[in-house]
């Protein structure tokens, strides 16, 4: 990748960053700060890492791979867009999430969308914590074949966070089979586990493990990725309006397929109160 290509794609998050803080602010002074109460007695700092909390945001990444495993001289870049919406029906509450990758760099050679998931968790706070369990889905919205699984796939994700003084722990499972699509592609039968650890620092500083997915694809019968990663993170605020941000580094041990071999990813969090 030159570096014209990687200075445009930050540039696209950096823009991107800048417009959602312009327009938020504005509506935040207005706006109730949002209380540990309504975290499940989570501090802010803390629900921002924490993927089961019930908070609206609207992240952005930018993760970058400079090498691969099985090719050579291959990177990519992209772009991941991810709000999350919290609500209820009746007494239950729900988180509803979307994660949208946008591709500027990729081994193909190709750019565009690639495929956007969707998971809807209902939440239950406990004394400890709080866990959670519901759909999750895949929908082949790439723009390009290569970008994409060209397949439907659906299954369950669940979700545990336990909380402690000063910091978090969890792991959050998701899991898709497909059930439609080309038939001509291979099918999706995935599972991926994100280990939760993360430990508040002073001024709102905090450092743990990195949004890794250690991936198991069943179809191959085998690791599809097996990450190690370490993120730090800064919660600041601008006006009324909280945004959290972070950079993280992540390689990959799972060689035996092509997949990135090691990624930095920064990210822009945007916290909202309801």
């Amino acid at each position: 990748m030159t570096l014209f290509k990687t200075l445009r794609s930050t540039s696209i998050v950096v823009t991107l960053a800048l417009a959602i803080v312009a327009a938020a602010a504005q509506a935040q002074q207005a706006a109730a700060p949002v209380e540990p109460q309504e975290l499940g007695g989570q501090s802010l700092d803390q629900a921002a890492n924490d993927p089961t909390a019930s908070l609206m945001s609207v992240q952005i990444q930018n993760l970058y791979s400079g090498s691969y495993h099985k090719l050579k001289h291959a990177d990519s870049d992209t772009i991941l867009l991810r709000p999350v919406v919290p609500f209820k029906t009746g007494d239950l509450s729900h988180i509803a999430r979307a994660t949208l990758p946008i591709v500027a760099e990729s081994p193909s050679g190709k750019s565009g969308l690639g495929d956007l998931v969707l998971f809807d968790l209902l939440v239950f706070n406990q004394p400890w914590g709080r866990w959670g369990i519901g759909p999750v889905m895949l929908l082949p919205t790439a723009t390009n074949d290569a970008l994409g699984a060209e397949k439907w796939a659906l299954g369950p994700a669940f979700g545990f966070v336990a909380q402690e003084p000063g910091f978090i722990w969890g792991l959050f499972n998701q899991n898709l089979f497909s059930f439609a699509g080309n038939s001509r592609r291979d099918e999706v039968k995935l599972s991926s586990f994100q280990p939760i650890f993360n430990v508040s620092l002073p001024d709102k500083w905090s450092i743990g493990s990195s949004e890794m997915n250690l991936t198991y694809d069943w179809e191959k019968g085998a690791w599809a990725n097996l990450p190690l990663g370490l993120k730090v993170s800064k919660l600041h605020k601008f006006g009324a309006l909280p945004v959290q941000f972070s950079g993280s580094y992540e390689y990959n041990f799972a060689n035996d397929f092509v997949a990135p071999k090691w990624t930095l990813n920064l990210a822009v969090k945007f916290l909202f109160a309801l």
